[in-house]
């Protein structure tokens, strides 16, 4: 079938507007987009791992009631100091009191039954000896005895577990130290072992820290360290780990470490916030960049890095070593002269050309 003709007028109105939408899409370019860089910055903690801690005492002991009852008396509050010995509260001793009479009733009968059996059995041994009772009559009498001698010795120590439980009415401190919780109150009813107060014992000071499963295997016990309180800034003081916990804690998946104080002369308060700083062993420099700069490629951590002679932006690969409260530490994936995006990453691709400015929105010029 032949094709029909266009009309030139029709063919040169074409032509027109496609130069017109040509110049129209020159016109409305977009232009490029503004981004603010920084080189990252090494510090002299870059090097250092630093975990928030707590002073504790080396030993702790939760103190509590061996019977159950009312607490009648309460000696100590919170931050009381106590020796060993001292009295901290006692429970109502009535009902213990009427076990213990009646435990020593039960005695007194069983020692009359006790009684009254050894005679028994003397006296038919002699009518045995005059062939005027069998010896199966003599036997009988003989074993009655020794069951009244088992009765009485269940019956004495009745009495004095009786007596001992009474005794367990006072609640005593097994160390001197510090009573540094308080669960129970005056009238309050409690239950055998049940925690009435938590006591530091004087002694050796500690700090209490906690640290992820990635840095466990870096934290063993003997690893020195230096601790930081937070009242005293600036101030460090060698220490060591004593200890770290064998498995992780079932809520926070974190490892409980105690750092002991190198110096005994110290005296830090206890529950004071400390700051305990490890050295790190690597040898491997550490940069250190705003949060905002962290982006991700394929689910891992990346950073905008801007090319100086085309002022493109690529994503690059890089290790995060930590996570802190003002940024995050970097350790590969860069160098001290690298320009990193810092602001607005998440509206980049990769290739972009960009226009870089500092931190006071001030052009930057390579």
């Amino acid at each position: 079938m032949p094709r029909t003709p266009v009309p030139l007028h029709t063919v040169a109105a074409l032509l027109a507007a496609l130069l017109a939408t040509g110049c129209a899409s020159q016109a409305e370019a977009p232009q490029p987009r503004l981004a603010r860089v920084a080189h990252p910055t090494a510090s002299a903690d870059a090097t250092v791992a630093v975990f928030p801690g707590e002073v504790r005492a080396r030993y702790e002991s939760t103190l509590g009631f061996r019977v159950p009852g009312k607490i009648s008396t309460r000696k100590v509050d919170t931050g009381s100091h106590v020796h060993k010995g001292d009295l901290l509260a006692e429970l109502d001793p009535r009902d213990l009191e009427l076990s213990v009479a009646s435990a020593r009733a039960a005695l007194v009968s069983a020692e009359a039954n006790l009684k009254l059996a050894d005679s028994e059995h003397e006296r038919y041994v002699a009518l045995y000896a005059k062939r005027f009772v069998s010896q199966f009559e003599r036997d009988a009498k003989a074993n009655a005895l020794e069951a009244a001698r088992a009765v009485a010795a269940e019956a004495r120590a009745q009495l004095d577990t009786a007596r001992n439980q009474a005794g367990y009415t006072s609640l005593r401190a097994d160390a001197d130290g510090v009573i540094t919780a308080v669960a129970a109150e005056l009238g309050q009813v409690v239950a055998a072992g049940q925690p009435v107060f938590t006591l530091a014992h004087d002694g050796a000071i500690e700090v209490e820290i906690h640290i992820p499963e990635n840095q466990v295997a870096l934290n063993a016990p003997g690893r020195d360290a230096l601790v930081e309180l937070w009242a005293e800034a600036g101030r460090r003081a060698p220490a060591r780990i004593r200890e770290v916990a064998p498995g992780a804690d079932a809520v926070t998946r974190t490892y409980r470490v105690r750092v002991a104080f190198a110096d005994d002369s110290l005296a830090p308060r206890l529950g004071q916030t400390a700051r305990v700083y490890f050295g790190d062993t690597g040898g491997a420099e550490r940069w250190r960049l705003p949060l905002s700069a962290l982006h991700e490629k394929d689910g891992k951590p990346a950073l905008w890095r801007l090319d100086p002679a085309t002022r493109q932006v690529h994503l690059v690969d890089v290790g995060v070593l930590r996570y802190e409260d003002d940024g995050v530490l970097i350790d590969r994936g860069i160098d001290a002269q690298a320009w990193i995006v810092t602001a607005g990453v998440h509206r980049l691709r990769e290739g972009e050309a960009v226009v870089p400015i500092d931190a006071d929105n001030r052009p930057i010029t390579f």
